[in-house]
């Protein structure tokens, strides 16, 4: 569908027209609450928190997920999918990611897990005391994944994050984990029998050691007389960055209550530096070092919404008090430096004029009621503005007024490709 044809509408999308009965029944539960557990609230919180721009269609998930338009929810190793049944005959395909502990974060699980054997036999049980996750925290884990840890994508035409057809799956979720909470294990990486098996090897003694749960002979290593007589080996290659940041130390202390920063403060910088720093050995040109306050807020903040927000220990509100900014317009600023760093932050507050020759083609491809004004078009509530690095970034008007960032900048005829079929949702 052509996007300058009138019939296209590049407003709020429609709300959803009847339709034939979906693939599962309708929920059991009828409109009571999702999340009748404390974990399974975790996880609703951690989705209503992600969901702060888009939140109308979080009212609309719950209706698909209490109507039975909602087929299997399959929750798999840092994974979840379903499909869903929307307006169109074909169901959408919703997966939704969930971050994966890796082998050295599972062995601080597993240790803090052996310690109490009535944790095990709590989760077997369908129970989830709290005690297990502040063991687990002890250790610098969450066992409840966090807002930014939890990515939400749908085959729908729809940009919200996450859209309707997603929220559903992850209301349906948690339904799941209250019925079973060693779910989360499962979506943190590990299958319910690795769990019981490392478990059971560790209560086992010294002399038996795991490895992904499969128990094996402890190394015996070996004697000094054969080491010596040995031929020594090639040097080996020097080891490949690592794939994350490191995770800085836990304080043992927080700081007294007169000092100028505290422990999570300190914690988020030295996140922030390690994430630069590995930027900069995987070759990256910039150490942020030249941005300006303003562009190093952004950025920053930009971490708090993304999915390494787990690692940062720092929540965006706590960030925009102590930077001085309205949490509502740091958010915005976070989501624009994600659309595109510092050409995408300016069309934020600045305009300009690019010349009617380009105005005129993001007219055009708006469509009838387009609205140009210096470097931004507008038609409705969707939005165009034409940045210094030669992409259009879109906007669309929140129900507050206000223009929130939706998406990455594109050139044209990118961006009429994957927005074309919009109206169609």
């Amino acid at each position: 569908m052509s996007p300058s044809r009138s019939s296209d509408s590049w407003e709020k999308y429609p709300k959803s027209r009847p339709r034939r009965p979906g693939p599962s029944a309708p929920r059991s539960g009828g409109r009571s609450p999702f999340g009748a557990t404390w974990w399974g609230q975790a996880w609703i919180e951690a989705l209503e928190q992600r969901a702060r721009l888009d939140a109308n269609r979080l009212p609309r998930g719950r209706t698909y997920a209490r109507s039975g338009a909602v087929g299997v929810v399959s929750l798999d190793v840092g994974r979840i999918t379903a499909l869903v049944q929307g307006s169109r005959a074909k169901p959408y395909l919703v997966t939704v990611r969930v971050r994966t502990f890796d082998d050295d974060e599972w062995t601080k699980l597993l240790d803090s897990f052996a310690g109490e054997i009535g944790h095990t036999a709590a989760l077997l049980d369908g129970e989830l005391p709290p005690d297990v996750a502040r063991d687990v925290a002890s250790v610098g884990l969450d066992l409840l994944p966090g807002p930014g840890e939890i990515q939400p994508r749908c085959t729908c035409p729809d940009w919200a994050d996450p859209c309707k057809h997603a929220a559903a799956v992850c209301y349906l979720v948690a339904d799941e984990l209250d019925r079973d909470p060693f779910g989360l294990l499962t979506l943190r990486g590990r299958s319910r029998d690795e769990v019981l098996a490392a478990l059971r090897s560790r209560r086992a003694g010294p002399e038996a050691s795991v490895s992904h749960g499969v128990a094996r002979p402890a190394d015996t290593g070996v004697r000094a007389r054969d080491a010596w007589w040995r031929t020594p080996a090639a040097a080996p290659a020097l080891p490949l960055p690592p794939e994350h940041p490191g995770r800085p130390s836990i304080l043992l202390a927080d700081s007294s209550p007169d000092a100028a920063l505290d422990a999570a403060a300190l914690r988020s910088l030295a996140v922030d530096a390690a994430a630069r720093a590995l930027e900069l050995a995987l070759g990256g040109a910039s150490s942020g070092l030249e941005l300006t306050r303003d562009e190093d807020l952004a950025r920053r903040a930009a971490a708090l919404v993304g999915p390494d927000q787990h690692r940062v220990g720092l929540d965006l509100e706590t960030l925009a008090h102590r930077a001085g900014v309205a949490p509502r317009t740091l958010l915005r600023r976070a989501l624009a430096w994600r659309a595109g760093g510092t050409a995408a932050l300016e069309t934020l507050d600045q305009q300009w004029d690019p010349g009617r020759d380009t105005t005129a083609e993001a007219r055009s491809f708006l469509g009838v009621g387009a609205v140009a004004r210096r470097n931004r078009v507008t038609r409705g509530d969707f939005q165009l503005r034409f940045a210094r690095d030669g992409r259009w970034y879109p906007y669309r008007r929140s129900t507050d007024g206000t223009w929130e960032s939706d998406g990455p900048g594109q050139i044209l005829s990118v961006l009429a490709d994957t927005r074309a079929d919009i109206s169609d949702e």
